[in-house]
């Protein structure tokens, strides 16, 4: 054998040695969640074999108060635990704040409370005296999740609307800002390499998110401008003639924002337009007025790609065009790793 074919074969053995490794010092999860996530967990604990799903007895009593209990309870002792939450209305925070606050307190090695919508994020902010902060307020909540015996608790939360609400979590928790732009990124890799990919925003606020996450590709920034008691969006900057533009924000109430991009790119010369948010809230089913089949809009927007962050939504979209489902299932298992 040469002496290159040895050096070869051990380097392999090497490598072979480090995986095994880095798999060993894996942390073993116990992965609870509420009832809504429950489709999420599943795809979360089929990306890694060191995440174990734990079941909770969600119950309720004659007065609609929760009557809960946590199974396993003695088996997590000294065990990493996690929790998925979706505070997806204030009639669900209740029960699961009740879940989050014993399980630290039931000995275990680490907590960490993997919240992937933060939903009060984009009421951050007073613009008069009165106005009620109620970011401020959820992060005043999560802060006081009992300390575990590992120390303070995780809080996994995904594009998060303004990076500064870092600063409104007391230091009780470590706050894990994550982002589902990378899975936005492998997918426009997979699109045809004929089509030129622009990046648009509908705002100063998204390109300040998002701009450095994908600078590989041109930029169209457009704004909202007052015309009388109305709020008109312009383009601000950029040239999306002949390209394929991808509306990127944070998330998506009513989608208006959305539509009336759509329809000002268009009239600059796109010649294809699609949109990503990380977290597709659609209240009142508003996500309807973007399938192909209403309101004259199916070549408005080829592609709606959303996370599966808010589970009830991707429950009523299922596959109707022109929505996909990108899965935060393995970011999550990776940031369970932390």
């Amino acid at each position: 054998m040469s002496e290159n074919a040895a050096t070869n074969i051990m380097e392999k053995n090497q490598i072979c040695k480090d995986a095994i490794v880095s798999e060993l010092q894996k942390k073993k999860v116990h992965l609870f969640y509420c009832l809504e996530c429950e489709d999420l967990a599943r795809n979360i604990a089929s990306e890694s074999d060191h995440i174990t799903l734990q079941s909770i007895n969600w119950r309720s009593f004659a007065d609609g108060f929760p009557n809960l209990f946590i199974n396993n309870a003695h088996e997590i002792r000294g065990q990493h635990v996690a929790f998925l939450a979706s505070f997806s209305s204030p009639a669900v925070i209740f029960e699961q704040i009740s879940v989050i606050y014993l399980l630290p307190r039931l000995f275990v090695a680490s907590f960490t409370l993997v919240l992937p919508f933060f939903p009060t994020g984009s009421f951050e902010r007073m613009e008069e005296e009165g106005d009620v902060a109620t970011a401020f307020t959820m992060a005043r909540i999560v802060s006081n999740i009992p300390i575990s015996r590992g120390g303070p608790t995780s809080v996994v939360i995904y594009d998060i609307h303004a990076l500064q609400e870092r600063f409104y979590f007391a230091d009780q928790v470590l706050p894990l800002f994550e982002t589902g732009i990378p899975l936005l990124t492998k997918r426009l890799q997979q699109l045809p390499e004929t089509e030129k990919i622009i990046v648009a925003f509908p705002d100063d606020g998204a390109w300040k998110r998002f701009h450095k996450l994908l600078d590989q590709y041109p930029t169209v920034v457009c704004t909202k401008v007052r015309e009388g008691d109305k709020r008109i969006v312009r383009l601000k900057e950029g040239n999306p003639a002949g390209c394929h533009v991808v509306i990127v924000d944070d998330l998506v109430q009513s989608g208006g924002t959305l539509i009336e991009c759509q329809k000002v790119l268009a009239a600059h010369g796109a010649a294809k337009v699609s949109a990503y948010v990380t977290h597709g809230v659609f209240p009142k089913s508003s996500w309807e007025r973007f399938t192909h089949k209403n309101n004259g809009l199916e070549e408005a927007f080829a592609y709606f790609w959303i996370t599966d962050s808010c589970p009830q939504t991707v429950k009523s979209i299922g596959n109707k065009a022109p929505f996909e489902v990108l899965s935060l299932a393995g970011s999550i298992a990776d940031a369970l790793q932390i």
